[in-house]
């Protein structure tokens, strides 16, 4: 199954009635006027006059305030001697669930093709047009079918490199059928040759430069796809041998004139948080980790969320130990916002590069 979709569950009733937001008719009245999606799931409605029940966001003309009962199972509603709507059928899989299972069965598919499918071939088999199942497909995982299918293929690319001992015997074991396929696309999945992944990037160009800033040292790295590290601490040579660590084998270039000025802006950013960082990022990483990281970079600057809220957003409520491990792997600082993220009761958790430079960078964004 995928790694980024959890079915919703139907809550027992007494979890239901714990954490039902429309507690009072008169919330629950407002939300069926307004046919809020928000409300599905949370109770029907019954109306006296027909003796049937709907979903709240039912697109069934509006009855009469007195004619109207609520109940917050179908089950109630059946016991009350009410029948389900055969419009909005609640008494079944709700859109929201039924897209669920769609988008689960897609993510089944492409990570188990040899081959990535077509956006025909999967809108088809969730019974969906094109167009609708790539909208959904995004809405749920933060990725577009092709872009997930990338991911998951490169975290099998990666895993099979390292196991094997040649290139060939890895490409077949990423689900390649053919070299020229294969060679085609490695690179962009790796951010370098098969043969310079195994060698610890041997080969490869990674540009870099070390500055200062108000938290200290600053390390910026760059490959021929986008920043592929921004790096705080105390020590500059620290930093540099982090890089050489994560890179042992590639060939490290210190900072010629155009590239300070690229770490001019990164520096520039961290003092005025206000002012846009938009320069080119090449993330690597699961399609777990960069859907946790694509949801970071959408907290904007003075604001924060929980690891619990950014599990939930993602589809993962249970997933909040996760969530926190994927941004304890981020290395691209500042740019993917991990510091914005904080515990339930709001307090800082460990950052990598430190909590008082978490502290800072927070104060600094709720100034701005």
């Amino acid at each position: 199954m995928s790694e980024l979709i959890v079915m919703r569950k139907t809550p027992s009733i007494s979890t239901a009635e714990r954490q039902n937001p429309f507690r009072t008719d008169n919330e629950r009245w407002a939300a069926v006027r307004a046919r809020d999606q928000a409300a599905d799931g949370a109770f029907v409605y019954a109306v006296a006059t027909t003796g049937v029940y709907c979903r709240p966001n039912c697109a069934a003309r509006l009855p009469r305030r007195e004619n109207v009962s609520f109940h917050i199972t179908c089950a109630d509603a059946d016991r009350a001697g009410f029948r389900a709507c055969k419009r909005c059928r609640p008494n079944e899989p709700g859109i929201a669930d039924r897209h669920g299972v769609a988008v689960r069965d897609a993510c089944r598919r492409i990570e188990q093709a040899e081959e990535m499918p077509s956006l025909a071939a999967l809108a088809q088999a969730t019974g969906l047009s094109r167009f609708h199942f790539h909208r959904v497909f995004r809405a749920l995982t933060g990725l577009t079918p092709k872009a997930y299918a990338a991911a998951h293929r490169g975290k099998r690319l990666r895993a099979e490199l390292s196991k094997h001992d040649t290139v060939t015997a890895a490409l077949y074991g990423a689900g390649f059928n053919s070299n020229s396929r294969f060679y085609a696309t490695s690179s962009e999945l790796l951010g370098m040759t098969p043969s310079q992944f195994r060698a610890g990037g041997e080969g490869s160009a990674i540009r870099f430069a070390l500055g200062k800033c108000s938290l200290g040292s600053i390390l910026v790295a760059m490959t021929n796809k986008g920043i592929c590290a921004i790096e705080l601490g105390d020590d500059p040579q620290y930093l540099l041998r982090e890089l050489q660590d994560r890179f042992p084998k590639a060939t490290l270039i210190g900072a010629d004139r155009d590239f300070e000025q690229l770490i001019a802006k990164v520096i520039g950013f961290i003092e005025a948080p206000a002012r846009a960082l938009d320069l080119p990022l090449d993330i690597r990483g699961t399609a777990f980790q960069q859907r946790v990281w694509q949801e970071l970079r959408a907290i904007p600057p003075g604001s924060t969320a929980t690891y619990t809220e950014i599990a939930t957003r993602i589809g993962r409520p249970k997933a909040v130990r996760a969530v926190a491990q994927a941004c304890a792997s981020n290395a691209i600082a500042v740019a993917i916002p991990c510091h914005r993220v904080v515990r339930s009761d709001g307090s800082l958790s460990g950052y990598y590069w430190g909590v008082e430079r978490k502290r800072a960078l927070l104060a600094r964004e709720r100034v701005v």
